[in-house]
């Protein structure tokens, strides 16, 4: 069987969030990657759920839902699932291949690991120029230290802010 590519690496890495500090793909974005149903994707999940330990998939929580809500800003409350979203790590995505047992399903999951794997060869490319640029700049005495600054940016993850909550206040 020959890995085909379906569809742009891009598209993929757009549906790639970083909830717990794990980079995942949602249940509805895989169903969707996978041409099925998120309602079948999840029975054959629950079916199989001895597969999916805690490390290649797990529950978002209430709070995870709505800030991921929030974040894509389409989602509004109601109009879509009752039932909070899985979230595959990339050992789940292999995982789930075999649980679908459809050959789009195994094409699909193999593209999408090497997704993961460019993204994770990115991330290290940031850390190694970081290094060099380090040394390169104690040896000619803070030369480069914008350019250092920027690349500490690219290579730290995000804090999360706290956010403020929109409507009416009671006193």
């Amino acid at each position: 069987m020959k890995n085909e590519i379906v569809i742009p690496n891009e598209i993929i890495s757009n549906k790639i969030y970083l909830i717990r500090n794990l980079k995942v793909l949602l249940d509805r974005d895989l169903a969707n990657l996978y041409g099925v149903e998120t309602k079948y994707l999840k029975r054959q999940v629950r079916r199989n759920i001895e597969r999916f330990p805690l490390s290649f998939m797990f529950e978002l929580t209430k709070k995870e839902d709505q800030e991921l809500r929030s974040q894509i800003g389409t989602l509004k409350q109601g109009t879509h699932s009752k039932y909070y979203p899985f979230a595959f790590t990339e050992h789940g995505i292999l995982m789930l291949s075999s649980v679908l047992n459809s050959d789009k399903a195994i094409k699909m999951s193999l593209q999408i690991i090497d997704t993961f794997v460019q993204l994770r060869k990115s991330a290290n490319n940031y850390e190694e120029l970081l290094i060099k640029i380090q040394q390169i700049e104690s040896k000619n005495n803070n030369q480069f230290a914008e350019i250092y600054e920027v690349l500490q940016k690219l290579v730290e993850t995000p804090k999360a802010k706290p956010r403020t909550k929109i409507g009416f206040k009671k006193n």
